[in-house]
């Protein structure tokens, strides 16, 4: 660095004014002097906050896609066999929660900013999963009547006339035990079915490392514990419904995940089948045929 900060000093210290003040914003001015300006990279707590702003940004926008092949997979089978509904409310409700709290005790939005585009695709996957669960009537009346329960929620959260800081504190550490529940139902539903149905690979690996770096983020931005032992817990989770995603990945049940990743699907049940996977029980069988 120390031979190329000549050189890139002076490109630096020209940048546009909305990005000094983009930098500004996102380190403060003592960081972004050290960091941009002086081009200073040694280890130090502006270089952790450097790391945790760019992690932060990037689960956020990493979080905008993440639940969208999920949303193709049920769009494109018609089906959201293998979804737990219970998880997936449970988890909004947890993440709504979280919201509001983070955004009423004035955190840093790349702290928790991925909860709004997560809740948000949550709710389209409850909603497709009513509306397969529900026929084509009962489905639209479903959605309809969850919709509005879920606006009035919000809404009575971001009131300090309805909810108060202390009860909204009280409701935060509920929703963190509601985020770990969350995972129960989809992690039995796997369990159940021995396999994991229409469930999106991509979603559920992403969800593992964004857990993880946002465990990160919280340590060096948020000096709330409540937050932090969520995404701990979240994480562990996380990597169960990884390892169930691992376990079945042969189950002709889950052939699906390989168009996820680029691979062939029909090789990748060829092989399943070759073994002798069955797709009942509460594994992958590897019993061969007579």
């Amino acid at each position: 660095m120390d031979l190329l900060r000549p050189y890139l000093t002076p490109i630096t210290h020209s940048l546009p004014t909305p990005i000094v003040q983009l930098g500004h914003s996102l380190l403060g001015p003592t960081c972004y002097n050290q960091l941009i300006l002086t081009l200073d990279l040694r280890p130090s707590p502006c270089l952790s906050l450097a790391i945790s702003k760019t992690l932060g940004l990037g689960i956020i926008a990493l979080s905008s896609i993440v639940k969208i092949p999920q949303i193709l997979k049920i769009i494109s089978a018609q089906s959201a066999e293998g979804i737990s509904f219970l998880g997936y409310l449970l988890e909004t409700c947890s993440y709504l929660v979280t919201l509001v709290y983070s955004a009423r005790q004035g955190f840093p939005f790349t702290a928790y900013g991925e909860t709004a585009l997560i809740s948000v695709q949550n709710l389209v996957i409850c909603g497709l999963v009513l509306g397969y669960a529900g026929g084509k009537g009962g489905g639209v009346a479903g959605v309809a009547a969850f919709g509005a329960v879920v606006a009035a929620a919000v809404w009575a959260l971001q009131d300090e006339r309805i909810v108060d800081m202390g009860s909204l504190a009280w409701m935060q550490a509920g929703a963190g035990v509601l985020g770990v529940a969350s995972k129960g139902p989809q992690i039995w539903t796997i369990w159940r079915e021995g396999g994991t149905g229409m469930l999106s690979a991509f979603g559920v690996f992403t969800y593992l490392m964004g857990s993880l770096s946002r465990i990160y983020t919280t340590l060096q931005e948020v000096d709330d514990k409540l937050i932090l032992y969520g995404f701990v817990a979240g994480f562990l989770l996380n990597a169960v419904l990884a390892a169930q995603m691992v376990y079945y990945w042969r189950s002709p049940g889950t052939a699906k995940h390989a168009q996820e990743l680029g691979q062939k699907p029909r090789e990748l049940v060829a092989k399943a089948e070759s073994t002798g996977v069955e797709k009942k029980g509460k594994g992958p069988s590897t019993r061969r045929r007579g």
